[in-house]
């Protein structure tokens, strides 16, 4: 047989066939990460029913899949907000939202990615409705009160949940995260808070002296409580020592011996002192002694 009549070799041939059952293979099963959710496009036309997170055998290997992270995200956005008084107010907010999951064939055919689907829908209606939010808050300062920060996330939040549900996007929350008043009210707030503060000082250092003062008076008080408990003490006792002293007088002239005993008493200790010295006062005194003749009736 000729060189030329012989047949093709089958390995590559086989190989080839392989090759493509593998890619096959490979194309016939999905896998979805934990919180996404997959869509799959045939030539074009997109599947109705969306593949949830995990494994899916067998699937059609002509599939094109377009995946979307279903778990929450955050969308952070500035905005100035005009009030009923004509001033802008610069206003942070964010918005937690998800996307759903079953929703996510609808978001493919009517909006595209999930990338789309925030800057198609999301960032639009979240600037519209602050700016609407806005002209029902009659001043620029009235933003930081907490009544108002409430009202305004609290009509934020339904208004964006409302509007983006039908979108495939479930809206959780709407929180306000920064108020930027304009300069000029910043700083008259500012001033206003620190007259406040010295207002609140002076009170302060007021009633410190208030208490001063009560001190003093109830320690002065109880000065004179204490000064007239012992001018009372004094006199009791100026009147017990009057009481004892005459008393004793009229013992001893009562008993005129008494003093003239005392006196011998004195003149004894007194003559046993080598120093000591006697005169007698009278010598011709029954008593010539000293200190004899006290005692003696006048």
């Amino acid at each position: 047989m000729s060189q030329s009549g012989k047949r093709p070799p089958m390995a590559p041939l086989i190989i080839g066939l392989l090759v493509l059952v593998a890619l096959v293979a490979s194309k016939s099963f999905k896998t979805v990460e934990a919180g996404y959710v997959s869509v799959a496009t045939l030539f074009g036309n997109v599947r109705p029913a969306p593949y949830t997170e995990g494994l899916h055998f067998p699937v059609n290997p002509l599939y094109k899949w377009h995946d979307y992270d279903a778990r929450k995200k955050t969308h952070k956005e500035v905005a100035n907000v005009p009030s009923q008084d004509q001033l802008q107010t610069q206003l942070e907010v964010s918005v937690q939202y998800r996307l759903i999951a079953s929703e996510a064939p609808s978001i493919l055919t009517d909006t595209g990615s999930a990338i789309d689907v925030v800057n198609v829908h999301l960032i639009p209606k979240l600037r519209s409705l602050v700016r609407e939010q806005g002209k029902s808050i009659k001043r620029a300062e009235d933003f930081f009160t907490e009544k108002t920060q409430e009202q305004l996330q609290a009509g934020l939040t339904l208004g964006m949940a409302e509007f983006m549900r039908p979108k495939g996007v479930e809206v959780e929350d709407v929180l306000i995260r920064d108020i930027q008043l304009p300069p000029f009210i910043t700083k008259a707030i500012e001033q206003k808070k620190e007259r406040e503060q010295e207002v609140e000082k002076q009170k302060a250092e007021l009633e410190r002296f208030r208490t001063e003062q009560q001190q003093k008076i109830a320690l002065a008080e109880a000065e004179r409580v204490a000064s007239e408990q012992q001018a009372e003490q004094r006199r009791i006792l100026a009147d017990a020592q009057a009481y004892e002293i005459r008393k004793i007088n009229e013992a001893v002239a009562a008993n005129p011996a008494y003093i003239q005993l005392q006196a011998l008493q004195a003149l004894e200790q007194i003559s046993k002192d080598p120093a000591s010295k006697m005169y007698f006062m009278d010598g011709d005194s029954a008593m010539p002694l000293p200190l004899m003749h006290m005692g003696d009736r006048p």
